[in-house]
């Protein structure tokens, strides 16, 4: 048995073929199950892994002669593919480019999203690294504005049926429990939250969603590190700028639909498969607004030791 996900839990096989091994060692030197080693020349499994395999598939993509092949977790010898050249890839200024021209956008045209763009959204999200194979994300995929928009109504019908999680005695009562700085994000943000996305909506109103044409839920499992669907939803958002469309991280939504009985009646209403202790939103479109300058951003600190 190795390290469990919500997909599997059992190890992977790894396969030498040691006519073809060269013993160059990369195979030993990238495994950080620590379940290679080299005799006689040869790659050949360890007595003892730390993990048992994960499927990382480090060793079968490094090596030269294509004498691993490792099958098992999701993963095949049919899974590997060429690397793209050096030069194809994005250089630094590009990249950069790219990312300083990004903006929140929550203004769209009407204009949909094209299927393909989709897809090459979800498969430029799907090379996301992750904390430890197969990968834990899950995505609900909402394609096309009255689908969007049908979500966000149903939304805030849910927010409307849980208000008292924003009352005053509700707060006063788990303040003590869940501190100051918890405290004043629920009343300074969460409740307000709540008003606006209700009232709004009841006008026929969506600032939910902003009727967005495309919206991508990633989420995680109880296995999943929490890190892994804040990461996938970065590369979609990055991938979906680099296609000329216009994207928005919404925090809004996924911390409220995760605890309590109308949390899960929601979710099984909508397909999300599971609890996260991590996810996000990611809304997308054509721009209706073009932003001529950017804004320098900072981190709270940077520390160097060199």
């Amino acid at each position: 048995m190795a390290i469990p996900t919500s997909r599997t839990c059992e190890a992977a096989e790894v396969k030498i073929l040691t006519e073809r091994c060269t013993g160059c060692g990369q195979c030993v030197s990238v495994c950080k199950d620590f379940a290679l080693k080299l005799e006689n020349g040869k790659a050949v499994r360890a007595e003892q892994s730390l993990f048992g395999c994960c499927a990382c598939g480090h060793c079968m993509a490094v090596c030269p002669s294509g004498a691993i092949e490792v099958s098992g977790r999701t993963l095949s010898p049919q899974d590997l593919f060429p690397l793209p050249a050096r030069e194809q890839s994005a250089a630094y200024e590009p990249l950069l480019n790219l990312l300083q021209r990004r903006r929140s956008i929550r203004e769209f045209t009407d204009e949909p999203v094209a299927a393909r763009d989709v897809d090459k959204i979800l498969a430029a999200a799907s090379t996301a690294p992750m904390g430890l194979p197969p990968s834990d994300v899950n995505v609900l995929a909402l394609h096309g504005k009255e689908r969007v928009r049908a979500f966000s109504k149903d939304y805030c019908a849910y927010l409307e049926s849980i208000r008292w999680v924003v009352s005053d005695g509700f707060l006063l009562l788990m303040r003590p429990f869940w501190g100051r700085a918890t405290d004043q994000l629920f009343r300074t943000f969460v409740r307000p939250l709540f008003r606006i996305y209700t009232e709004n909506m009841r006008k026929g109103v969506d600032v939910v969603t902003y009727d967005a044409p495309l919206a991508l839920y990633f989420y995680g499992s109880a296995y999943a590190d929490p890190a892994d669907p804040i990461v996938a939803a970065t590369a979609a958002m990055l991938a979906a700028e680099s296609l000329g469309l216009g994207t928005c991280m919404l925090g809004g939504i996924h911390p409220l639909i995760q605890m309590g009985r109308k949390a899960r009646a929601f979710r099984e209403k909508h397909g999300i498969r599971c609890t996260s202790r991590e996810g996000v939103f990611v809304i997308i479109g054509h721009p209706a607004v073009i932003y001529a300058k950017g804004v320098r951003r900072t981190f709270a600190s940077v520390a160097i030791s060199r």
